[in-house]
């Protein structure tokens, strides 16, 4: 059991809770509560260790069970030094550190997500999980955007960090991959033509931009079309993340099905 505030491994998670710098020099992130664990261990993600404290619900003695009957390597802490590292205000007692796995870029990519600068991590978490859940092959993030493996953003994302390649990109690298798969490119944007009456396309980009100045000039200059989402109420607009999961599961509702 450790016991030691000051344990290497516990050091490590403070660490890696705290700056992107971090993260992306260890190339770790973290992954706290069962169902997130869990998600990582159902797709074989690689492991670093697994800390837990007393107290684990019956799912969660399940999990711990199934994770060291891998060989993961797991250490007991006492739950105030848990609850002193944890990201949540009612730990579930259980936490992992992961390796930040790169993906390999797929040769065919027909509908990709183009996150614009946005930096909230709930909104950037949403995004992600509905863009696994609709279907989209892959998430690139513009310069401006959160870092994807913040723990905000993961616990935002419910798993979909374990099943959706994750890019950080340039904008020359968004032009290269767009002239690469031929995408046709579609910006959010309040201006736009409807969404209902939009053509969309396959392949395809979707751009969605940052919650507070929408769209950069960057990403505009991609765009061959702008689309918007109509509104019967009275608010001026949606945002990124609701706007963005409506768009891409409208683009889904038309596409073929492949899974």
């Amino acid at each position: 059991m450790i016991t030691s505030a000051g344990n290497a491994k516990l050091k490590l998670v403070r660490a890696l809770s705290g700056r992107a710098k971090d993260r992306r020099a260890q190339q770790l992130f973290l992954a706290e509560g069962v169902r997130l664990v869990e998600e990582a261990l159902s797709t074989d993600w690689p492991f670093r260790f697994v800390l837990f404290a007393d107290g684990l619900s019956e799912r969660g003695r399940k999990l711990l069970a199934a994770i060291q009957k891998r060989g993961i390597d797991t250490d007991e802490i006492p739950p105030k030094l848990f609850a002193s590292v944890s990201e949540t205000e009612t730990s579930q007692g259980i936490l992992a550190v992961l390796t930040d796995e790169k993906p390999l870029r797929a040769k065919e990519l027909n509908f990709v997500l183009i996150a614009d600068a946005v930096r909230d991590p709930g909104n950037l978490g949403t995004l992600l999980r509905s863009a696994e859940a609709a279907g989209v092959d892959a998430a690139f993030l513009a310069p401006g955007t959160t870092d994807a493996f913040a723990p905000k953003v993961v616990r935002a994302g419910m798993g979909a960090h374990f099943r959706l390649p994750i890019y950080e990109v340039n904008w020359d690298e968004v032009g290269t991959q767009i002239a690469a798969c031929g995408w046709k490119v579609y910006l959010a944007d309040m201006q736009g033509l409807s969404c209902w009456e939009m053509d969309f396309v396959m392949p395809l980009a979707l751009i969605i931009g940052g919650e507070a100045e929408g769209p950069t000039q960057a990403a505009r200059r991609f765009a061959a079309h702008t689309v918007s989402i109509p509104m019967r109420g009275r608010a001026e607009s949606l945002n990124a993340a609701v706007a963005g999961s409506v768009l891409m599961f409208e683009v889904a509702r038309r596409r073929p099905n492949t899974r």
